[in-house]
């Protein structure tokens, strides 16, 4: 066996680049979206037990909803493209297009068993070029075709090496076979088809049998003719081996799975569902036209569901003929290969089982699989095309006249086929550039309309992506799924009704329940959203929870597995303020899946809507042991141990909000909670850093100003407050409590009583029973010395609060006073005096009081999506209180303002003892009201 040489390798690797190269500036698409980008088990927060527990897409395999594809390998192999670049597509990309490279080089070495090393070589470009290629090497989930055939072959090039030179059997590369095996499995089912051509290979390869020669020898054996042959028995027993290695690979896998297919619709597969004859008509087709895409790869499709294929309803369909034509031509390569024992047949031989082996899982001739066609399972089976060619152009070139017109028509197909891949990889740019070059293609497939429409939609152009989508439904007019398109666009278009009727549309083809049978093997599970769509939906309507929640009902009763549909109810229930079932709907879905922090978050939510903060902080802290970057879990439960007002959950808190930040680098709430703690720990830099921080990300961030301002009042920096002030009062010009502060430190600080009574007079403009408000004013109207307006505004303040006894203080000073200087013949009023030393004690109608809000607005990820855009809605708890002591009630504040507030309130001792203190600092300060009152 000739050896690979340093120029061959680089020119093949060469090619691979120069046709490929364009790849890197691909991005994700199609089933890259699922199995990459919403695929939690790249993560390295994810334990790593998890890729051999779920399948390709994340999915548990005991789930039925599973698709039962168990790659753990590959799915490895992506996690550590996540860990170097995350989601920068062009590693991934990278990756692929060299692993393709090395497939090359093995399959040269392979060509090279049976080959010369011309046409082995012709062989491997070949390979290396062919169009057909782009699906699985562009197409990042191709990966699983390229890393189960590295493994495949270096499993056959291991057998190839187990005989020894006296024909013994050589154990140790049979051993690494069968771990090469495993592995290739692990990466793509399909992997252990190299067992079958392995078996191939040791009888008519290595043992150099015929089938006339075989059978003879056979015969001899049963009649006890020579004994048993030695050479016969050392080959028997190397395959008893492999057998058995794969029979317990099978039992394995079958384990895995649970003894469970995966279930299939007719809009995946139609033959798949057919009747007979027509399933196997249509299924005996697939083989020719899987024949002429290797022949012919000139318009290469995507995706091949759905309407692509028309069925092969009728013996009478002339598409027959080219199915009786592929068997004709097959059987007579199977004839010439087994009917002699030279290196032409042997050739021939090992060119079929390439071909057929690794495609009879896919064919579903066996058992129905999950496509009709797809161009990246003929991966393997193309080695086998590619030495059927190199083999006759072998022969053909040695025939004198020809050899120049083989080698001009070798150059010619490698350069289009290099020509074409290029191109190719070009549609795989982009979704919507696949998808709009599979509908040249084919206009026949609804599911290649809605792609269309999906990568509109992302664009957020809801108008376009309504027509494809709408071209959906009239192609395929009982496609389930693009009417939920229809109605979940409709929905963005902000069209309720129209949204509805889709909905309507949609779950009206919906399968009747059949009593006894199982619902779930008769329509696709992601089908059922379509329940959770319409319930979203019709939710918005407060008078209509009922109807949604009876349509979550609905959909439990016909899957009781259905996980989404217990979150979405328990998120209604929360909102129905009906507590208990809502946690009763999480507890449920927990059952179901344990492993899924955004339950336990929600769960969370629930149980501070129940008054139970140490049970909600008991979850989210489970959330965060799953998932300990779950940015809303970080948030939330920093925020309940911050309002837990116990120093010792302090450190822990700034330690969630540090790595939030770090995550939502952009997000000004995780800046502002962090400023908030350093003032509750009397930080006071640090404070001032972080609202700064919050206020650079998000300009007229309204807690963010006032706190600051209230931060450098309270450090004795007045001064420094009142640009914070006003940025505050630019946004936000009627922000009461900005405008009492600002009003008092005009008046203590800057002796601006003009300034002070302007701020008062808006409070009263905005808020006319304001009793702050009212009785600072009132005070301004005494330090301007007009007693008689200052005794109208005390009266009219105590109309207003009639219980409040410094009120009533005030204005019993205020007229005694008056009494005093009429007794004494002095004017009430006198206009431009300067008070005197006394009478410039410092206004103090209002306490300093913090203020503590989230601005921002909850978010969530609706279940109103198709198939895999299907998620969970989850309660967020982005919005927190004003903490103002004294007179005054908390407020909530947010950007979104139809968002419930979710807090839990405790008072600590510290509290207690900072809320006494705070009502001795007011006490003081009335009495220096009084005192200025009651002055000469």
């Amino acid at each position: 066996m000739a050896v690979v040489s340093w120029k061959e390798i680089l020119l093949l690797t060469g090619l691979v680049v120069g046709c490929y190269w364009n790849s890197l500036s691909c991005g994700f698409v199609f089933d890259d979206v699922s199995a990459i980008l919403d695929n939690k088990d790249l993560r390295p927060s994810t334990p790593i037990r998890n890729l051999f527990q779920n399948d390709f897409w994340g999915t548990p395999m005991s789930e039925e909803r599973s698709h039962k594809s168990y790659r753990p390998l590959t799915v490895l192999t992506f996690r550590l493209n996540y860990l170097f670049s995350e989601l920068s597509a062009a590693s991934y990309h990278f990756l692929n297009v060299v692993l393709h490279a090395v497939v090359c080089v093995l399959f040269l070495r392979v060509c090279r068993l049976f080959l010369d090393n011309t046409s082995s070589l012709v062989a491997a470009l070949l390979f290396a070029v062919h169009p057909i290629h782009t699906e699985a090497v562009t197409g990042v989930v191709g990966r699983a075709e390229l890393l189960s055939s590295i493994f495949l072959l270096a499993a056959f090039l291991a057998y190839t090496k187990s005989t020894g030179r006296d024909h013994s059997i050589v154990w140790a590369p049979i051993a690494l076979t069968v771990i090469l095996v495993a592995a290739a499995t692990l990466c793509k089912e399909q992997g252990i088809t190299v067992v079958g051509i392995c078996c191939v290979h040791e009888v008519f390869v290595a043992q150099g049998f015929s089938l006339p020669m075989l059978l003879d020898t056979l015969r001899q054996v049963l009649q006890g003719k020579d004994g048993f042959p030695y050479a016969l028995m050392q080959t028997l027993l190397k395959l008893i081996v492999l057998v058995i290695s794969t029979l317990l690979l099978v039992i394995v896998r079958v384990q895995i799975i649970q003894s469970q297919l995966p279930v299939f619709t007719r809009f995946d597969n139609p033959a798949a569902v057919s009747v007979i004859p027509t399933r196997q008509l249509t299924f005996n087709y697939l083989l020719p036209l899987n024949a002429w895409l290797l022949l012919n790869p000139s318009e290469l499709c995507c995706d091949w569901t759905m309407g692509t294929i028309p069925l092969v309803e009728s013996v009478l369909d002339p598409r027959n003929l080219a199915t009786l034509l592929f068997y004709s031509f097959l059987s007579l390569l199977a004839y010439y290969s087994l009917r002699y024992s030279h290196s032409s047949s042997k050739t021939v031989i090992m060119a079929l089982s390439f071909i057929v082996l690794p495609f009879i899982p896919a064919s579903n001739l066996f058992f129905p699989v999950g496509f009709v066609v797809a161009e990246r399972v003929l991966y393997v089976p193309s080695m086998g095309f590619c030495v059927l060619v190199a083999h006759g152009f072998k022969i053909i070139s040695h025939k004198g006249y020809l050899k120049k017109i083989s080698w001009l028509v070798i150059g010619v197909l490698l350069a289009t086929h290099a020509v074409k891949t290029f191109k190719r990889n070009w549609d795989w740019e982009s979704e919507y550039t696949l998808f709009t070059s599979a509908l040249k293609v084919n206009k026949n497939n609804a599911k290649l309309w809605n792609n269309v429409g999906h990568a509109l939609e992302n664009q957020n152009n809801y108008d376009t992506a309504l027509r494809y989508f709408l071209q959906a439904t009239r192609v395929q007019p009982d496609d389930i799924g693009a009417h939920m398109n229809v109605g979940r666009t409709y929905k963005n278009l902000n069209k309720s009704r129209e949204a509805e009727d889709a909905y309507l549309v949609a779950k009206s083809l919906m399968p009747q329940v059949i009593p006894g049978k199982k619902y779930a093997t008769r329509v696709a599970p992601n089908h059922l959203n379509v329940y959770i769509n319409l319930a979203n939906l019709i939710r918005a309507n407060e008078s209509r929870l009922e109807e949604a929640d009876q349509l979550y009902r609905q959909a439990i009763s016909m899957r009781p597995d259905f996980k989404q549909a217990y979150i979405s109810r328990g998120e209604l229930l929360l909102k129905m303020n009906k507590l208990s079932e809502a946690r009763d709907a999480y507890l449920r879905a927990l059952e179901l899946d344990r492993t899924n922090a955004d339950l336990w978050y929600n769960l969370a939510i629930v149980n501070i809507e129940m008054k139970d903060p140490s049970e909600a902080l008991k979850n989210f802290n489970h959330a965060l042991e799953l998932n300990p970057r779950h940015k809303l879990a970080l948030f939330n439960s920093a925020l309940l141990m911050q309002e837990s007002g116990e120093p010792k959950f302090w450190p822990e808190a700034n330690r969630r909000f540090l790595i939030y930040v770090e995550e939502e680098p952009e997000d000004a709430n995780g800046y502002f909670n962090l400023g908030m703690l350093a003032m509750d720990a009397n930080e006071n830099v640090a404070a001032e850093r972080w609202m700064k921080r919050a206020i650079g990300l998000h300009a007229g961030f309204r807690s963010a100003l006032f706190n600051l301002a209230l931060l450098y009042s309270q450090s004795k920096r007045e001064v420094d407050a009142l640009p914070a002030l006003d940025e505050l009062l630019r946004h936000h010009p009627e922000h009461i409590k900005g405008l009492i502060l600002k009003g008092d430190i005009l008046m203590n600080h800057k002796k601006d009583t003009n300034g002070a009574k302007a701020c008062f007079e808006r409070i009263l403009s905005v808020d006319p029973t304001n009793v702050q408000g009212k009785h600072n004013l009132c005070v301004v109207y005494f330090e301007e010395r007009d007693l008689p307006r200052a005794e109208r505004c005390l009266e009219e303040t105590l109309a207003l609060a009639p219980n409040e006894e410094y009120v009533k203080r005030h204005l019993s000073i205020v007229r005694s006073k008056m009494a005093a200087m009429s007794s004494a013949g002095q004017p009430l009023t006198a206009r431009g005096e300067t008070t005197s030393a006394q009478e410039e004690k410092p206004l103090k109608g209002v306490e300093d009081r913090e203020e503590e809000v989230s601005e921002g607005e909850e978010e969530g990820r609706g279940a109103d999506a198709v198939g895999k855009g299907a998620g969970s809605e989850k309660n967020v708890r982005k919005s927190s209180t004003e903490r103002l002591g004294g007179v005054g009630v908390d407020q909530s504040e947010s950007l979104d303002s139809s968002q419930s507030d979710k807090r839990t309130k405790g008072k600590s001792t510290k509290e207690i003892s900072d809320i006494e203190g705070k009502r001795a600092a007011a006490l003081k300060r009335l009495e220096e009201i009084e005192r200025i009152l009651s002055g000469d």
